[in-house]
């Protein structure tokens, strides 16, 4: 990857590193990118979540976009599934402004193109050098500056297809829905109304500043604790921008990516629409996921880490199903991305096709004890830590100890700077022993 674009898109604390100077500059480049690979005006349709800054990085990507001759419609906030879909059905490209699960001081620019894939290394790499460079970008003038509408309304197509998408009635479930104070609250409600099910949402009242704070995707404790006392049939969260989706069943036990691929894989195959018998996960899913789809008669393919990894497989073997341990799961028969309500929706399929309780639909899944500890490095040197010898032997020496039963995987973060340190064994405190000794001597060398 570049300077600026990681495994998805360009991240960094909001008025720092990713200015309002950088996202005009964005803007101009990705319009004159896509106005030559149109060879027309181009088209942008450009969401945001509920940030804080998102409405200043809005305002620099439009003037940026319509200041070299592109034009934008504004859709504000909206789910990045929702940009992605938009954009396949209305535009030449989209963009999207969040950081997904991170903090609010954080934000970030996803681009999507004509038919709602994510950026190609290639082309990001020649928006990464106009971007940076210290030439001025030519600007339009008099009637050839782009034009600037504002439709709020036209998510309502976006929610119109996910109606689409579900099959069966749903009407027996009841499930709480946190929207993590982030941009599900635009469509959960009028999305989850029209189903026919009992719901009640949760952490739908965005401010600027509480988006993933103690909910959504990556803090459950408090759907935990509501579906348990509300004695709902599961709850579901998704993060700030909805594009992942983790639950939990009638006992407030989580459900992961990993699990969710899983049911759905084995329900997608039951009803031949599973291309292959084959998941494409990624090098960081449970061992129990692979022991499990071994016993269903499902092959898994690994990709490395992040969404697009995943995506770039499907798309080269023609599968139709894949996804992340953290949520992202992609529905390739639906959608270009991975899709939070979307996932949510599926998984409720299921529910209420079985007639069981959730946590019977996970019956004969057997996680191995997996721990994950960051390390937070200066960003510079994150890549470089993974190949260091004092890391490299630490590793080999956890490995040694694990005796062929579990594995270690040490890689920098594509978003964050972070080193993530992930093993897995047949023994809790075996596997937080390893981890925390590998993390320890990836902090004493990055000091």
């Amino acid at each position: 990857m570049g300077k600026l674009f990681g495994t998805d898109g360009i991240r960094g604390v909001a008025g720092e590193m990713l200015s309002g100077e950088l996202a005009f500059r964005v803007g101009q480049a990705a319009a004159r990118v896509f106005t030559e690979t149109e060879r027309r005006k181009a088209s942008f349709c450009i969401g945001k979540d509920t940030r804080v800054s998102s409405d200043m990085l809005e305002a620099a990507l439009v003037a940026g976009v319509t200041s070299v001759g592109a034009d934008a419609v504004m859709l504000g906030t909206v789910p990045t599934p929702a940009v992605a879909y938009l954009t396949a059905h209305t535009a030449d490209a989209g963009i999207m402004i969040s950081a997904s699960h991170n903090p609010f001081e954080h934000n970030g620019i996803k681009i999507f193109n004509a038919q709602g894939y994510k950026l190609s290394d290639a082309l990001e790499e020649e928006m990464e050098e106009m971007i940076l460079s210290d030439r001025p970008c030519p600007q339009e003038t008099f009637e050839h500056i782009g034009r600037i509408r504002r439709d709020e309304m036209l998510v309502e197509r976006y929610i119109a297809h996910l109606m689409d998408v579900v099959e069966g009635d749903l009407s027996g479930l009841r499930v709480a829905i946190d929207c993590a104070n982030g941009a599900a609250v635009r469509t959960a409600r009028g999305l989850f109304s029209r189903l026919g099910l009992r719901y009640e949402i949760l952490f739908d009242k965005p401010d600027g500043v509480n988006i993933n704070a103690g909910c959504g995707s990556t803090h459950l404790d408090a759907l935990r604790e509501r579906v348990i006392e509300g004695r709902f049939d599961l709850g579901v969260a998704f993060d700030g921008d909805a594009d992942r989706c983790l639950a939990v069943d009638e006992n407030g036990r989580l459900i992961d990516g990993d699990q969710i691929m899983a049911v759905c894989g084995m329900e997608e195959k039951r009803l031949g629409r599973l291309r292959h018998d084959t998941i494409v996960a990624t090098v960081m899913s449970n061992l129990g996921f692979h022991r499990f789809a071994r016993d269903h008669g499902l092959h898994v393919v690994s990709a490395a880490v992040g969404d697009r990894n995943v995506l770039e497989e499907m798309r080269k073997g023609g599968y139709t199903l894949g996804g992340e341990q953290s949520g992202h799961l992609i529905f390739h028969r639906h959608a270009t991305t991975g899709d939070g309500q979307l996932t949510a929706l599926r998984f409720l399929e299921i529910a209420a096709r079985s007639g069981r309780r959730v946590s019977e639909l996970l019956s004969g899944f057997a996680q191995y004890p997996q721990l994950i500890v960051n390390v937070r490095v200066r960003n510079e040197m994150k890549h470089a830590l993974t190949g260091h010898a004092e890391v490299a032997a630490a590793i080999r020496g956890a490995e040694e100890q694990l005796a062929g039963d579990g594995r270690i995987l040490v890689r920098p973060s594509g978003t964050e700077p972070l080193v993530r340190v992930m093993v897995e064994g047949p023994e809790d405190t075996l596997v937080q022993s390893l981890a925390e000794s590998i993390a320890a001597v990836i902090s004493r060398v990055s000091a």
